[in-house]
Formats: C-alpha cells, structure tokens, sequence
C-alpha cells in the first residue's frame, strides 16, 4: 500500500482499525469462511484465480501456505455477479482444468508483487529490477547481454524470501514460486523489462569500470659526473690551433 493511501486512511474515522482492518490477511479457512464456503471449494476458486493471493509462507512441513486480503474477500462476497461461483457446480471445462493441476496462484501472485515492487521503486534501474527479479538467469541474460547493466541490475534487485541457504529445500520451494514459468508471463516481462530498460539507459547508463591509463615512463636524465672535464670537440680544436698560429706571429 502506498503512502498516499495510508495518509488517506488516517484521516478517515475509526483509523487505525481501518487500516488493520484493509491490510489483514487470512489463510485457506479463514477465507473460506468469509466466503461461506467449503475450505476444498475456496481452494478450486483461488486455483482458478478467482482471488488472488497477497503472500505465501512455508510451514514447518515446507508446505506452501497462500494468504489472502480479508477486505477482498468481503467485497468478493458481496458481489452479487459472483454467487454462481459460491454455489452449485463448477462448469465441466474448469474442473477438468483442475483435475489436470491447473494453479494460478503462484502467478496470480507475482503479478501482485511486481505492482508492489514498481509502486515502491524510486529510481529507473529499481523499476527495471523489478521484471527481471522474476526472470530465471537465463532469461534474463537473453534480455540483458551486457553483463555490466546486469550486475547493476542486481545492485538494485529486491530482496527476495528464497535469498539464503540455496541448496535447502524451502528455498528451492520458494524460489519457484517466485520464478515465472508460464510462457505467457515469461514473454510478458521480457516485453516489460526491455521498455525499463530503455527508460533506465537513457535516465543513467550502468556504471562501468574505469580503464586503467598507463604511467608515463619517466624521462632519462644524463648526468655527468662532477670532476670529469669536457672533451674538446674537432672545432675546438681548430680554433686553438688557429689562435696559436696568429699569436705567434708567422709572416
């Protein structure tokens, strides 16, 4: 939630129940009770990406555990447009979806927590950070061939929940949920991390090493030593013995 709309709640009456109240989040039976449903029905709907979740932990057996806002629930509740999904049978193309492993939450959910990420950024490199957080390596250097405005990139990428022991089963979990894999979304932000990028080049060009210009080579400085006397040149020489010459008086 971004600052302007906290600002906007504090003024309106009964904050801070208000704002705990726009920002609780409830598990799988909690939510379906607001829903008054079955907990096994919630799930079908939140699987088909009738609700979106907005975060997700491990419990202690790493299984993944979704949550979601209650006030969405609530006005999800009171939309009369949505009663023939709290009752009565799912259509037969839905259910055969689910019954084939259809889940769209963890996508559902990084589309939430991209709008998160570019909500919160202050800067065009932290906007662009934003996609390809959710891009695998390999992805990501297909979009981003200079390794430079990777690694700038990553001075600026998000914190992310699977950063830790990698090789430890939840943050495999977690980094997997937190990593596109439909090739729909994949596609979407590639498309979306090119424009950042276009935007970040031209607001500031990622920092690059600085060459290394060579020393000049000191200059070679001659000296003679102090009590060796000059060697006389050939002209020397010539004027002397043209002087001896006149001094001694040859007719």
């Amino acid at each position: 939630m971004v600052r302007s709309e906290i600002d906007r709640l504090r003024t309106e009456e009964g904050f801070p129940r208000t704002l705990r109240a726009r920002v609780e989040a409830v598990g799988s039976k909690d939510a379906a009770a607001i829903l008054d449903v079955a907990p096994t029905r919630f799930v079908r709907l939140a699987r088909l990406g009738l609700v979106t979740p907005v975060k997700f932990c491990l419990n202690r057996y790493r299984a993944v555990v979704w949550l979601y806002l209650a006030d969405e629930l609530r006005r999800f509740a009171a939309d009369k447009n949505n009663a023939p999904w709290l009752t009565g049978r799912l259509p037969q193309e839905l259910r055969v979806q689910l019954d084939s492993g259809l889940d769209l939450r963890p996508r559902n959910w990084r589309g939430r927590h991209l709008g998160f990420l570019l909500r919160h950024a202050d800067d065009p490199w932290a906007r662009a950070a934003a996609p390809a957080s959710l891009l695998d390596p390999v992805h990501l250097a297909e979009v981003v061939r200079d390794p430079y405005e990777r690694a700038h990139l990553n001075r600026h990428r998000p914190a992310r929940a699977d950063q830790g022991p990698h090789d430890s089963p939840a943050a495999r979990i977690t980094g997997t949920i937190m990593t596109a894999d439909d090739p729909d979304e994949i596609e979407w932000l590639r498309a979306d991390l090119r424009q950042a990028l276009v935007e970040a080049r031209a607001h500031r060009l990622a920092p690059r090493p600085r060459r290394k210009e060579p020393a000049p080579r000191p200059a070679r400085n001659v000296k003679r030593p102090a009590n060796r006397p000059e060697t006389p040149g050939p002209a020397a020489g010539k004027r002397r013995g043209l002087l001896g010459w006149l001094t001694r008086g040859h007719p």
